[in-house]
């Protein structure tokens, strides 16, 4: 099947949402959409999936015109949305998944559960999908949950397949047998859309590549002579330098260290088994893992957000285990939150409210018990100038902010703070790359001041590209360490999934 979109418009009250869109993309062949946050590429999946209508504009199949009023409408034109976060039911069985919604039945209310089974398999080997229709979602590796969801869309008799960030959560490793799995599709004629922020992938995986920027058509770029600075720079309509420059480490003094750390939830399951590391001044300290091996758990260990079931958290030689958030904060450990938007900032306080989120309480915001209007805005305007918050509008509230800019508000109040520790969780997530330019060097400044730095990250090219020593997580514990220049993608990648654990 061959799609066409001529011309799609979408707007929002106040947003342009989608200006005037046109892309082709052809019968077996992968069309990489790259751009920006705010770009227009998931609102623009969201009208050739049936979910949201163009306000001008078509979608062609092989030459028709379609009429999409819903996701069914979309379904049953052969369009098929894996999505970046899954939309499997865990406590469900593979079989149970995929036919959720679409069951065959030998009866009123009667699943036949064998031509279920028999559907899955006939899938997965048509399509080079090993899976086990039996196997529980919740047991499966990552990269086994996205062959779910692709039988799943296969299925339901997808010719038109659309990735949205597909490799985001995979080892090195599944993705190299996730394009294998594009392979396949190709062969077979399936048209693919791959929606991705990494360049590198873009060009290995693409034979075509349409770049957005502020809802339009920035242009189209031949994978074959392409190079990722060329696309970095229609994005983002400038020059972008996507190497990260940085002279070797000097460490100092340990800063941090943690001693047989261990974490229990609620029900004993061990979320951090006998965790030892340090932290030295003067260096960046990766921590590299697939999401939820216990990272989100160190990070709350150091800041003291979770309680210890045993060992200790050292910081600059005293034991800080059962010292809150605000004693370690003031101690001097800074913290860049994963979550931004629940964890890192109040979307509906000022840019400058959110600025001090941290320090309200202190001089020279606070004078006995009284905050200090001209200081506060003073500070702001200051740091939204020095880090590039864009606008650098201090009243503007913090939910106002593209991704990249409440990034960098967080970034500015955690890095303009002179303390010997920096904790800097998925810094990047979800951001252009012109604001990961910014923040890279931003933290690799901290580091040649000669503070601890520990990033937590899922994008090995991030680990690399900052880290001076790696560690890699699975299973709650750390299972490797090395020296970033002395280990490649390949090996963190094994560790990573439990492989050379």
């Amino acid at each position: 099947m061959e799609l066409e979109l001529r011309g799609i418009t979408k707007r929002f009250p106040g947003v342009l949402a989608n200006d005037d869109v046109t892309l082709t993309a052809r019968s077996g062949k992968v069309l990489a959409l790259i751009g920006e946050n705010g770009a227009g590429k998931s609102t623009l999946m969201n009208v050739l999936s049936g979910l949201y209508k163009q306000d001008a504009g078509e979608i062609l199949i092989d030459g028709k015109v379609q009429d999409f009023h819903d996701p069914g409408d979309a379904i049953k034109a052969g369009i098929g949305m894996v999505h970046q976060h899954f939309m499997l039911v865990p406590v469900f069985s593979v079989y149970e998944n995929v036919v959720l919604g679409v069951e065959p039945v030998v009866g009123p209310g009667i699943v036949n559960r064998r031509k279920a089974r028999d559907e899955v398999r006939e899938i997965s080997q048509k399509y080079g999908l090993a899976v086990d229709p039996d196997a529980m979602v919740e047991d499966l590796p990552v990269g086994i949950q996205q062959r779910v969801e692709i039988i799943k869309v296969l299925l339901r008799g997808a010719k038109i397949l659309v990735f949205d960030e597909p490799t985001a959560v995979l080892t090195p490793q599944e993705v190299i047998e996730f394009f294998g799995i594009v392979a396949e599709l190709k062969g077979r004629g399936a048209t693919i859309i791959f929606i991705t922020h990494k360049l590198k992938e873009a060009l290995a995986i693409a034979d075509d590549i349409t770049v957005l920027r502020d809802g339009k058509v920035a242009g189209h770029a031949d994978p074959t002579t392409a190079t990722p600075e060329l696309l970095a720079s229609m994005m983002v309509g400038r020059d972008i330098d996507l190497t990260v420059d940085k002279a070797a480490a000097d460490p100092g003094e340990d800063v941090l260290t943690l001693t047989g750390v261990h974490m229990v939830d609620d029900y004993g399951r061990v979320l951090l088994n006998r965790i030892n590391l340090t932290v030295r001044a003067g260096e960046i300290v990766g921590v590299a893992g697939i999401q939820g091996n216990g990272q989100t758990e160190l990070v709350e260990a150091i800041t003291g957000l979770l309680p210890l079931a045993g060992g200790t958290v050292e910081f600059l030689g005293k034991d800080i285990s059962k010292a809150s958030p605000r004693q370690r904060h003031g101690a001097g450990i800074a913290h860049v939150p994963e979550d931004r938007n629940h964890m890192g900032m109040i979307s509906s306080f000022t840019v400058s409210e959110n600025l001090i989120l941290d320090s309200y309480y202190q001089a020279p915001f606070s004078r006995r018990g009284v905050m200090d209007d001209d200081a506060i805005r003073e500070s702001a305007e200051a740091l939204v100038e020095s880090y590039d918050v864009r606008p650098p509008l201090i009243d503007n509230t913090g939910g106002a902010l593209s991704g990249g800019n409440a990034q960098k508000m967080i970034v500015a109040r955690e890095f303009s703070r002179d303390v010997p520790m920096v904790i800097c969780a998925q810094p990047t997530r979800g951001i252009d790359v012109g604001s990961i330019e910014y923040i890279h060097e931003q933290i690799i400044r901290k580091r040649d001041e000669g503070k601890a730095i520990l990033i937590v990250s899922t994008e090995l090219d991030e680990i690399f590209a900052l880290s001076d020593r790696i560690v890699v997580m699975y299973d709650g514990r750390i299972v490797a360490e090395m020296a970033a220049s002395e280990t490649t993608p390949t090996e963190v990648g094994l560790y990573m999934a439990g492989k050379a654990a």
